[in-house]
């Protein structure tokens, strides 16, 4: 990974988002010196993860099934684009199919297990809360199941339901072990969430919000203080590319070359230089992924 100094630990180029210029922004991720991770949503994205990892070097896959994809869910136009018909849009909800993501798990160019999770902000009318919660958990479980048998960290999202995500993890600990157990992608949590999956194992991946100010409610400097109280060897850049555009790119679609500017703003809050700050994300990939 010398001739790639920058380490994307999270993207979606395999999007519809990209449909127009995705061999240009490969170019330009490639250009910048920004290796990158296609994750996967469900089965056709997991499947495309894959795809793109066999045509493009530099670019690997994650493979699984996103929580909001359990249950009906909205239509995002930059995920799979046209309108809620588009060919494989699981718009009324996918049931974890163990045989056909384990074979895409089983790929050398799939690193990790997921986007995997619980999700408690998007939920549909059509079912109970507590429905597509079990749903949610169901899907995850399996996932843990998954990543255990192929040996590979999951990458985890969680979005209002940390609680509840901490408490499953560390009922499955003994499944996952506490080496290497996975990822938190974009993680919003407190110090003393963050020392509980610390203490679980995990490590944590920070992308563009670390650039914005401060959300409304929070107090200026309150994420800040979560990224310095995490261990350097315990964290990874992300884009989470079409989303969370950085600064002083906010407003344009993002990208994996834009996780540039991520890393410079988690060398200033570590307080070293950002070749410093790089070269320890790629020595973290390399341990997490096996890269």
């Amino acid at each position: 990974m010398q001739d790639f100094p920058f380490f994307d630990a999270h993207a979606h180029t395999q999007f519809a988002a990209y449909e127009a210029d995705r061999e240009a922004v490969i170019l330009r991720a490639k250009d910048a010196g920004v290796r990158f991770v296609n994750v996967g949503t469900q089965k056709d994205t997991s499947r495309r993860a894959v795809d793109f990892a066999e045509r493009h070097d530099g670019v690997f896959a994650v493979v699984g099934l996103h929580p909001i994809h359990t249950s009906k869910s909205f239509h995002d136009k930059d995920e799979l684009g046209g309108d809620a018909d588009t060919k494989g849009f699981v718009s009324r909800g996918e049931v974890f199919d163990m045989a056909y993501y384990r074979e895409l798990a089983l790929h050398p160019l799939t690193l990790a297990i997921g986007e995997c999770g619980l999700d408690y902000f998007h939920f549909n009318e059509d079912e109970s809360r507590d429905a597509q919660i079990q749903k949610q958990k169901d899907a995850f479980l399996a996932q843990v199941v998954l990543a255990a048998e192929v040996k590979k960290p999951l990458m985890i999202h969680c979005r209002e339901a940390l609680s509840d995500l901490i408490a499953m993890l560390h009922s499955r600990s003994a499944v996952l072990g506490t080496e290497n157990p996975g990822i938190i992608h974009f993680f919003t949590g407190t110090v003393t969430e963050a020392q509980e999956l610390l203490d679980l194992g995990f490590s944590f991946t920070f992308g563009g919000a670390i650039t914005f100010p401060p959300r409304k409610g929070k107090e200026a400097g309150d994420y800040d203080e979560v990224v310095r109280f995490i261990p350097l060897d315990r964290i990874l850049s992300e884009t989470d590319a079409p989303y969370v555009t950085p600064v002083p790119h906010r407003g344009e679609r993002n990208e994996p070359a834009y996780v540039i500017e991520v890393v410079k703003r988690l060398a200033e809050l570590k307080g070293i230089t950002v070749d410093e700050m790089a070269a320890q994300i790629l020595k973290n990939a390399k341990r997490i992924f096996g890269v």
